[in-house]
Protein backbone atom coordinates (compact mmCIF):
# COMPACT_ATOMS: atom_id res chain seq x y z
CA UNK A 1 0.00 0.00 0.00
CA UNK A 2 1.55 3.29 -1.08
CA UNK A 3 0.92 6.56 0.68
CA UNK A 4 1.40 10.03 -0.73
CA UNK A 5 4.68 11.91 -0.45
CA UNK A 6 5.05 13.74 2.87
CA UNK A 7 3.67 17.26 2.89
CA UNK A 8 5.72 20.22 3.98
CA UNK A 9 3.66 20.49 7.16
CA UNK A 10 4.05 16.77 7.95
CA UNK A 11 7.78 16.64 7.59
CA UNK A 12 9.11 20.13 8.17
CA UNK A 13 6.99 20.99 11.20
CA UNK A 14 9.37 21.46 14.08
CA UNK A 15 12.83 22.52 13.03
CA UNK A 16 14.36 21.27 9.80
CA UNK A 17 14.71 24.65 8.08
CA UNK A 18 15.59 26.35 11.36
CA UNK A 19 18.29 23.79 12.08
CA UNK A 20 19.87 24.37 8.69
CA UNK A 21 19.77 28.14 9.07
CA UNK A 22 20.88 28.38 12.69
CA UNK A 23 23.39 25.56 13.09
CA UNK A 24 24.85 25.50 9.60
CA UNK A 25 24.14 28.71 7.75
CA UNK A 26 23.32 26.69 4.66
CA UNK A 27 20.58 27.36 2.10
CA UNK A 28 17.48 25.19 2.13
CA UNK A 29 15.85 25.75 -1.25
CA UNK A 30 12.63 23.82 -0.97
CA UNK A 31 11.04 25.81 -3.79
CA UNK A 32 12.97 23.78 -6.36
CA UNK A 33 12.36 20.38 -4.82
CA UNK A 34 9.20 19.60 -6.77
CA UNK A 35 11.10 19.71 -10.07
CA UNK A 36 13.57 17.06 -8.99
CA UNK A 37 13.23 13.30 -9.02
CA UNK A 38 12.49 12.26 -5.49
CA UNK A 39 14.60 9.84 -3.47
CA UNK A 40 12.57 6.82 -2.43
CA UNK A 41 12.54 5.57 1.14
CA UNK A 42 10.35 2.68 2.28
CA UNK A 43 8.97 2.39 5.81
CA UNK A 44 7.44 -0.98 6.65
CA UNK A 45 5.88 -2.03 9.95
CA UNK A 46 4.33 -5.25 11.22
CA UNK A 47 2.50 -5.64 14.53
CA UNK A 48 3.81 -9.21 14.77
CA UNK A 49 7.50 -8.38 14.26
CA UNK A 50 8.15 -8.67 17.99
CA UNK A 51 6.02 -10.23 20.74
CA UNK A 52 5.18 -8.90 24.19
CA UNK A 53 8.39 -10.35 25.60
CA UNK A 54 10.51 -8.63 22.97
CA UNK A 55 11.21 -11.76 20.95
CA UNK A 56 11.71 -11.15 17.23
CA UNK A 57 9.90 -13.32 14.72
CA UNK A 58 12.45 -14.18 11.99
CA UNK A 59 9.77 -15.13 9.45
CA UNK A 60 8.03 -11.78 9.86
CA UNK A 61 11.36 -9.96 9.60
CA UNK A 62 12.21 -11.76 6.35
CA UNK A 63 8.80 -10.92 4.96
CA UNK A 64 9.16 -7.25 5.95
CA UNK A 65 12.60 -6.92 4.39
CA UNK A 66 11.49 -8.68 1.22
CA UNK A 67 8.46 -6.43 0.80
CA UNK A 68 10.46 -3.29 1.51
CA UNK A 69 13.21 -4.17 -0.97
CA UNK A 70 10.91 -5.13 -3.84
CA UNK A 71 8.93 -1.92 -3.27
CA UNK A 72 12.07 0.19 -3.18
CA UNK A 73 13.45 -1.34 -6.36
CA UNK A 74 10.16 -1.87 -8.23
CA UNK A 75 10.67 -5.62 -8.55
CA UNK A 76 8.17 -8.47 -8.33
CA UNK A 77 10.36 -10.98 -6.51
CA UNK A 78 12.82 -10.49 -3.59
CA UNK A 79 15.55 -12.61 -5.13
CA UNK A 80 15.21 -10.68 -8.39
CA UNK A 81 15.50 -7.47 -6.38
CA UNK A 82 18.64 -8.64 -4.63
CA UNK A 83 20.17 -9.71 -7.93
CA UNK A 84 19.94 -6.06 -8.97
CA UNK A 85 21.85 -5.08 -5.81
CA UNK A 86 24.64 -7.66 -5.72
CA UNK A 87 26.23 -10.01 -8.25
CA UNK A 88 27.78 -13.47 -7.79
CA UNK A 89 31.26 -11.98 -8.27
CA UNK A 90 30.77 -9.45 -5.44
CA UNK A 91 32.46 -9.58 -2.05
CA UNK A 92 29.83 -8.33 0.37
CA UNK A 93 30.21 -6.81 3.81
CA UNK A 94 27.15 -6.44 6.02
CA UNK A 95 28.03 -3.48 8.24
CA UNK A 96 26.14 -4.19 11.42
CA UNK A 97 26.15 -2.55 14.86
CA UNK A 98 27.01 -4.25 18.16
CA UNK A 99 26.18 -1.53 20.70
CA UNK A 100 25.19 -3.65 23.69
CA UNK A 101 21.77 -2.30 24.69
CA UNK A 102 20.44 -2.05 21.14
CA UNK A 103 22.43 -4.10 18.61
CA UNK A 104 21.45 -5.11 15.11
CA UNK A 105 19.33 -8.23 15.70
CA UNK A 106 20.73 -11.51 14.43
CA UNK A 107 17.38 -12.21 12.80
CA UNK A 108 17.91 -9.24 10.48
CA UNK A 109 21.55 -10.12 9.79
CA UNK A 110 20.49 -13.66 8.88
CA UNK A 111 17.67 -12.46 6.64
CA UNK A 112 20.05 -10.22 4.71
CA UNK A 113 22.70 -12.90 4.32
CA UNK A 114 20.05 -15.35 3.09
CA UNK A 115 19.00 -13.07 0.27
CA UNK A 116 22.59 -12.21 -0.67
CA UNK A 117 23.29 -15.94 -1.01
CA UNK A 118 20.05 -16.34 -2.99
CA UNK A 119 21.38 -13.69 -5.37
CA UNK A 120 24.35 -15.95 -6.10
CA UNK A 121 27.10 -14.61 -3.82
CA UNK A 122 29.10 -17.48 -2.25
CA UNK A 123 28.86 -17.61 1.56
CA UNK A 124 32.64 -17.38 1.76
CA UNK A 125 32.45 -13.95 0.15
CA UNK A 126 30.04 -12.54 2.75
CA UNK A 127 30.85 -11.24 6.23
CA UNK A 128 28.98 -9.42 8.98
CA UNK A 129 31.00 -7.13 11.25
CA UNK A 130 31.06 -3.82 13.07
CA UNK A 131 34.08 -2.84 15.14
CA UNK A 132 36.41 -5.18 13.32
CA UNK A 133 35.74 -4.04 9.76
CA UNK A 134 39.25 -2.68 9.21
CA UNK A 135 40.73 -6.04 10.17
CA UNK A 136 38.21 -8.12 8.26
CA UNK A 137 39.44 -9.47 4.92
CA UNK A 138 35.95 -9.42 3.40
CA UNK A 139 35.41 -5.76 4.24
CA UNK A 140 38.88 -4.71 3.15
CA UNK A 141 38.28 -6.36 -0.23
CA UNK A 142 34.58 -5.64 -0.48
CA UNK A 143 32.92 -4.59 -3.69
CA UNK A 144 29.50 -4.17 -2.07
CA UNK A 145 28.29 -3.09 1.36
CA UNK A 146 24.95 -3.44 3.11
CA UNK A 147 24.51 -0.92 5.92
CA UNK A 148 22.20 -1.97 8.78
CA UNK A 149 21.72 -0.71 12.33
CA UNK A 150 19.05 0.29 14.89
CA UNK A 151 17.99 3.92 15.25
CA UNK A 152 18.73 5.67 18.54
CA UNK A 153 19.57 9.00 20.07
CA UNK A 154 23.28 9.56 20.47
CA UNK A 155 25.20 11.65 23.00
CA UNK A 156 27.75 13.00 20.50
CA UNK A 157 25.90 12.95 17.16
CA UNK A 158 22.29 13.61 18.14
CA UNK A 159 21.18 10.39 16.51
CA UNK A 160 22.89 7.16 15.56
CA UNK A 161 21.72 6.21 12.09
CA UNK A 162 22.98 4.94 8.77
CA UNK A 163 25.47 7.75 8.22
CA UNK A 164 27.10 7.31 11.60
CA UNK A 165 27.21 3.52 11.28
CA UNK A 166 30.28 3.86 9.06
CA UNK A 167 32.44 5.54 11.71
CA UNK A 168 34.24 2.23 12.34
CA UNK A 169 35.68 2.49 8.83
CA UNK A 170 37.75 5.44 10.07
CA UNK A 171 41.21 4.50 11.30
CA UNK A 172 40.74 6.99 14.17
CA UNK A 173 36.99 7.45 14.89
CA UNK A 174 37.46 10.30 17.43
CA UNK A 175 38.66 12.41 14.52
CA UNK A 176 34.99 12.70 13.52
CA UNK A 177 33.63 13.63 16.96
CA UNK A 178 34.13 17.44 16.90
CA UNK A 179 31.16 19.70 16.22
CA UNK A 180 28.59 17.09 17.24
CA UNK A 181 30.09 14.67 14.72
CA UNK A 182 29.32 17.19 12.01
CA UNK A 183 31.54 15.63 9.34
CA UNK A 184 30.45 12.00 9.54
CA UNK A 185 29.52 12.25 5.87
CA UNK A 186 33.22 12.56 4.99
CA UNK A 187 33.73 8.94 6.04
CA UNK A 188 31.59 7.86 3.11
CA UNK A 189 34.29 9.19 0.75
CA UNK A 190 37.05 6.98 2.17
CA UNK A 191 38.30 4.40 -0.37
CA UNK A 192 37.22 1.47 1.80
CA UNK A 193 33.55 2.48 1.42
CA UNK A 194 33.24 5.00 -1.41
CA UNK A 195 30.46 4.09 -3.86
CA UNK A 196 30.12 0.56 -2.44
CA UNK A 197 26.90 0.80 -0.43
CA UNK A 198 24.01 -0.92 -2.15
CA UNK A 199 21.38 -0.71 0.58
CA UNK A 200 20.80 1.17 3.85
CA UNK A 201 18.54 -0.32 6.50
CA UNK A 202 17.57 1.61 9.62
CA UNK A 203 15.95 -0.66 12.20
CA UNK A 204 13.03 0.81 14.13
CA UNK A 205 11.80 -2.26 15.99
CA UNK A 206 12.36 -0.64 19.40
CA UNK A 207 14.06 2.74 18.77
CA UNK A 208 15.64 4.76 21.57
CA UNK A 209 14.16 8.26 21.46
CA UNK A 210 15.84 9.87 24.46
CA UNK A 211 19.18 9.54 26.24
CA UNK A 212 21.15 11.32 28.95
CA UNK A 213 24.94 11.22 28.72
CA UNK A 214 27.40 8.91 26.96
CA UNK A 215 26.22 5.34 26.37
CA UNK A 216 23.02 5.97 28.30
CA UNK A 217 20.22 3.47 27.80
CA UNK A 218 16.89 3.31 29.57
CA UNK A 219 14.17 1.01 28.15
CA UNK A 220 11.65 3.58 29.36
CA UNK A 221 12.70 5.61 26.32
CA UNK A 222 12.18 2.84 23.79
CA UNK A 223 8.90 1.75 22.27
CA UNK A 224 7.67 -1.12 20.07
CA UNK A 225 7.44 0.75 16.79
CA UNK A 226 8.06 -2.52 14.95
CA UNK A 227 9.35 -0.88 11.82
CA UNK A 228 12.20 -0.92 9.30
CA UNK A 229 13.34 1.89 7.00
CA UNK A 230 15.02 0.95 3.72
CA UNK A 231 16.65 3.08 1.04
CA UNK A 232 19.66 3.45 -1.21
CA UNK A 233 20.34 6.97 0.13
CA UNK A 234 21.67 7.00 3.73
CA UNK A 235 20.93 10.69 4.20
CA UNK A 236 17.29 10.36 3.17
CA UNK A 237 16.83 7.30 5.36
CA UNK A 238 18.34 9.09 8.36
CA UNK A 239 16.21 12.19 7.73
CA UNK A 240 13.02 10.12 7.90
CA UNK A 241 14.29 8.28 10.99
CA UNK A 242 15.13 11.56 12.68
CA UNK A 243 11.64 12.90 12.03
CA UNK A 244 10.07 9.81 13.59
CA UNK A 245 12.19 10.31 16.72
CA UNK A 246 11.21 13.99 16.84
CA UNK A 247 7.53 13.13 16.63
CA UNK A 248 7.83 10.44 19.29
CA UNK A 249 9.59 12.88 21.61
CA UNK A 250 6.82 15.39 21.03
CA UNK A 251 4.15 12.78 21.82
CA UNK A 252 5.99 11.54 24.92
CA UNK A 253 7.09 14.82 26.50
CA UNK A 254 4.11 16.86 25.34
CA UNK A 255 6.33 19.60 23.95
CA UNK A 256 8.99 20.04 21.32
CA UNK A 257 12.25 19.24 23.13
CA UNK A 258 15.09 19.47 20.58
CA UNK A 259 17.76 16.81 20.51
CA UNK A 260 20.94 17.79 22.31
CA UNK A 261 23.15 17.93 20.40
CA UNK A 262 21.21 18.48 17.18
CA UNK A 263 21.76 15.86 14.50
CA UNK A 264 23.26 18.42 12.14
CA UNK A 265 25.51 15.84 10.46
CA UNK A 266 22.52 14.70 8.37
CA UNK A 267 22.09 18.04 6.59
CA UNK A 268 25.87 18.51 6.35
CA UNK A 269 26.18 15.09 4.70
CA UNK A 270 23.91 16.48 1.99
CA UNK A 271 24.97 20.11 1.58
CA UNK A 272 28.70 19.72 2.21
CA UNK A 273 29.63 16.12 1.47
CA UNK A 274 26.99 15.49 -1.23
CA UNK A 275 26.28 11.87 -0.30
CA UNK A 276 22.48 12.11 -0.33
CA UNK A 277 19.43 14.28 0.12
CA UNK A 278 18.19 15.76 3.38
CA UNK A 279 15.43 17.92 1.90
CA UNK A 280 12.11 16.34 2.92
CA UNK A 281 10.42 17.61 -0.24
CA UNK A 282 12.91 15.59 -2.27
CA UNK A 283 12.06 12.39 -0.42
CA UNK A 284 9.25 10.06 -1.43
CA UNK A 285 8.26 8.12 1.67
CA UNK A 286 6.31 4.94 0.96
CA UNK A 287 4.56 3.48 4.00
CA UNK A 288 3.64 -0.20 4.15
CA UNK A 289 1.99 -2.52 6.63
CA UNK A 290 0.81 -1.69 10.15
CA UNK A 291 -0.41 1.91 10.26
CA UNK A 292 -1.39 2.31 13.92
CA UNK A 293 0.98 4.70 15.68
CA UNK A 294 2.87 5.45 12.46
CA UNK A 295 3.55 9.04 13.65
CA UNK A 296 4.78 10.24 10.26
Amino acid sequence: MKEKVLTRRDFLRGSVAATLAVTMGLPFKIEKAEAKKKTKVVLIRDANAIDRKGNIDPKVIQRMLDKAVITLLDKEDPVEAWKSLVKPKDTVGIKSNVWGPLPTPKEIEDALKRRIVDAGVPEGNIATDDRGVLKNRIFLNSTALINVRPLRTHHWAGVGGCIKNYIMFATWPPLYHPGSCADLGAIWKLPVVKDKTRLNILILLTPLFHGIGPHHFDPTYTWPYKGILVGTDPVAVDRVGLRILELKRLAYFGENIPLRPPAKHIAIADHVHKIGTSNPLEIELIKLGWMEGMLI
